[in-house]
């Protein structure tokens, strides 16, 4: 019975899927290969150097390069992520119990790797710590919040906020692991995956609807896939560049890690669109669409 529960919770589902997705191949993002790809027609050999040995604030390199990066690197997931959820859309009602799973874990792929590389280009250190198939809480409670940036998540923005500025003020190499697991940012990532175990059910079912009909469900699939990861992406982007984290001024030290420093949240969460949330009264604040 317990189980079942465990099945149904919100929270846990997303965690499952989330845990799945980044264990899918192809999705974790090499950091020094993808940033010396990325940056090599807009930077000096010197500083792609700089920027894989620190972060691109170090090397110097302007917000308006990173922002054309960023974009471009936006444009292919996007684009790759659509053509494979129209793909996913051809078969028709009877492939439903196969191609609806199968579409939803690489939605999430994607998501993840465009996560990845959004952070790598502002800053952030690596977000998988080997080429193991285990993910530590740390890197899972960050992807938590991301997802709820792309989301639009008021207390997302807030916890990443927060976390970036932690490394900020510590020049850090590394994800900081006790503010993340502990204290008060692990309340927002658990409430944050609630929210979007339930988002994430909704949208698979639009998902299953779209591939009723064959053909016909591959353009409304792919359009609807389309209609969703490019804002999403675009609102993390757009965060990720207004850190203090991203400014051209942030050198980091080897071996110096944040640990256990935890910040109080003084942003209550209020309460966004019931039916969604139903009795949960910690529902999440939702923000404003933003272009």
């Amino acid at each position: 019975m317990k189980q079942g529960k465990d099945i149904e919770n919100p929270e846990s589902r997303f965690s499952a899927v989330l845990l799945a997705a980044a264990k899918l191949p192809g999705v974790r993002i090499n950091r020094e290969t993808y940033l010396r790809s990325a940056l090599a027609r807009h930077c000096s050999e010197d500083d792609i150097r700089r920027a894989i040995e620190e972060t691109p604030a170090a090397a110097g390199i302007p917000v308006e390069v990173l922002d054309k990066v960023a974009n471009d690197s936006i444009r292919f997931e996007t684009g790759k992520v659509s053509a494979l959820s129209a793909a996913a859309g051809i078969p028709g009602v009877l492939a439903l119990p196969a191609t609806v799973p199968a579409d939803l874990a690489q939605y999430f792929g994607h998501m993840v790797r465009i996560a990845q590389k959004l952070a790598y280009l502002y800053s952030w250190p690596d977000l998988f710590s080997d080429d193991g198939d285990d993910v530590d809480d740390a890197t899972m409670g960050v992807l938590t919040l991301f997802f709820g940036v792309m989301f639009g998540t008021q207390s997302a923005n807030t916890a990443v906020g927060k976390v970036a500025g932690m490394m900020s003020k510590q020049v850090a190499k590394k994800l900081p692991q006790k503010a993340l697991t502990q204290g008060v940012i692990y309340p927002i990532v658990k409430k944050v995956a609630a929210y979007l175990g339930v988002q994430m059910t909704k949208q698979s079912f639009a998902k299953a609807v779209s591939k009723a009909i064959p053909l016909v469900g591959a353009v409304v699939s792919g359009g609807l896939t389309l209609a969703t990861f490019l804002p999403m992406a675009k609102r993390l982007k757009k965060h990720l560049s207004s850190l203090p984290l991203a400014e051209p001024s942030h050198r980091v030290m080897d071996g110096e890690v944040v640990e256990g420093e935890v910040v109080e949240d003084h942003g209550p969460f209020a309460t966004a669109h019931a039916d969604q949330h139903g009795a949960d009264t910690t529902a999440i604040k939702l923000e404003e669409p933003q272009p």
